[in-house]
């Protein structure tokens, strides 16, 4: 039986399940966690400062949104979408996403769409400041931030786990440079959604969508070697 000592569960306290998927997800949205990459339950306790059983539960989360793939006797991985998951991923993105902008033009209001064009402007601050890492993280998060201002927790969960395994699928089959998406074409929809456009938010949102999966070239797989500890520890940028 797995023993945790008193120092174990003082950490624990600290860190919760959540926290240690949303820093996987975060990683792996900023590409910084490349598909295939193997997650050493020690290597992840030492890099979250929490117990086996926590980094265990936090894995069975992860696999449960299909971010992470638990191997009997082997262990648990980054998930490498395969070709037809990849299509998947895109199919379900264009049947939910464009719903979402409709909702969020429907019920933004004046502090929704300030707040949504503070976070574009971001986003092209750091593109121009050639802040791939922030860039890519900002582009994620505004698909989020539409399902926040819909008003839909299913969907802003369905997104989120969405957005995630497009940046698995970026980072297996996507060119060097590749990114989640164009600031320009968030902005296009920030404005159907300031106008309360519905139509218009939700065109435009399946467009941009389209734009995302044809800049993915399906025939190549990149490998990475990375360093869990550097990667996912407290203070790591």
């Amino acid at each position: 039986m797995l023993k945790i000592s008193d120092d174990e569960m003082r950490s624990e306290d600290l860190v919760d399940e959540e926290s240690i998927v949303g820093r996987i997800y975060e990683a792996i949205i900023d590409q910084r966690l490349p598909p295939g990459t193997k997650l050493s339950e020690a290597t992840l306790c030492e890099a979250f400062g929490v117990g086996r059983m926590r980094v265990r539960r936090s894995l069975l989360l992860l696999s449960s949104r299909g971010v992470v793939d638990l191997q009997n006797n082997r262990g648990a991985y980054v998930a490498q979408p395969t070709l037809s998951q990849a299509l998947q991923v895109f199919e379900a993105r264009r049947a939910i996403e464009p719903n979402v902008a409709r909702l969020a033009a429907e019920r933004a209001n004046g502090a929704d769409v300030l707040e949504l064009s503070g976070h574009l402007d971001m986003e092209a601050d750091a593109q121009k400041k050639g802040d791939r890492r922030l860039a890519i993280r900002l582009s994620g998060q505004f698909h989020v931030k539409l399902a926040e201002v819909a008003k839909n927790e299913v969907m802003e969960r369905m997104v989120k786990e969405l957005v995630t395994r497009t940046s698995l699928i970026i980072g297996i089959y996507g060119a060097a440079g590749t990114k989640n998406c164009h600031d320009d074409e968030h902005r296009e929809i920030l404005t159907a959604i300031g106008g309360n456009d519905g139509d218009a938010a939700a065109t435009l949102m399946e467009r941009h969508l389209r734009h995302i999966e044809r800049q993915v070239d399906l025939s190549s797989d990149r490998k990475q070697r990375v360093d869990l500890i550097k990667i996912l520890s407290r203070g790591a940028s």
